[in-house]
């Protein structure tokens, strides 16, 4: 029933406007719903379904209550409205901050599903993180889908290229490429070698741990 209520929701919220009351903050919150209700497809989100479900029927509540303002409805509180676009918005922040947060640790881990579920989600600024997101598709191409949104940036970073090339400056971003490259290589290899003595260190603790107690029980005998 839940579920049939949240796609009955959203389907209001994307196919009309938003209150003109309060705009400049409501339209942020009434936008971003969407990208938040996408954690819910994401399984690490899965202990904040109900957190992210209780979130969307309050937008919903309060995009009414701004319309109802609009129209002149004198029974609706203004103030209240704007407190709870307040409250609202910071509920908001927590979302996109958690979204970035795992996308940090997306990268880190080389989740690469988790990595194109957050840059789908719509809560990630690919502008803003442009760069970061095109070297983890070059580096892990083979494990990626290409999607709409990764596809945009794709698209960006060729036709910077064409224009680069056009412009003379093609042999110096050719070069920058290839340092890019070499980065990510020399960036893979310490991780690797990080990871291999992080490994082998534990092995000698565990066979110490074995001989000392080889040495107890010999002691006891």
């Amino acid at each position: 029933m839940l579920k049939l209520t949240l796609l009955f929701i959203f389907s209001t919220l994307l196919s009309a406007a938003n209150p003109i009351v309060y705009a400049a903050l409501g339209d942020v919150l009434y936008n971003n719903a969407k990208s938040i209700q996408n954690l819910r497809s994401i399984a690490c989100y899965e202990p904040q379904y109900k957190d992210i479900d209780t979130y969307l029927l309050k937008i919903e509540a309060t995009k009414k209550m701004g319309f109802a303002i609009e129209n002149g409805d004198t029974s609706v509180d203004k103030k209240e409205y704007l407190q709870d676009l307040r409250a609202l918005s910071k509920k908001n922040d927590a979302f996109v901050r958690s979204a970035n947060t795992t996308f940090r640790q997306a990268l880190e881990n080389e989740d690469s599903t988790l990595f194109a579920q957050l840059v789908n989600s719509g809560l990630i600024d690919t502008k803003k993180h442009k760069n970061e997101i095109l070297r983890y598709y070059y580096s892990h191409h083979e494990d990626i889908n290409v999607t709409d949104v990764i596809e945009g940036c794709l698209d960006k970073d060729k036709k910077l290229a064409k224009s680069r090339k056009k412009s003379g400056q093609y042999a110096k971003y050719k070069k920058q490429k290839e340092k890019e490259k070499i980065h990510r290589i020399r960036e893979q290899d310490i991780y690797d070698q990080k990871k291999l003595e992080k490994k082998l260190d534990a092995e000698v603790k565990l066979k110490k741990l074995e001989i000392q107690k080889e040495k107890q029980k010999a002691l006891f005998q």
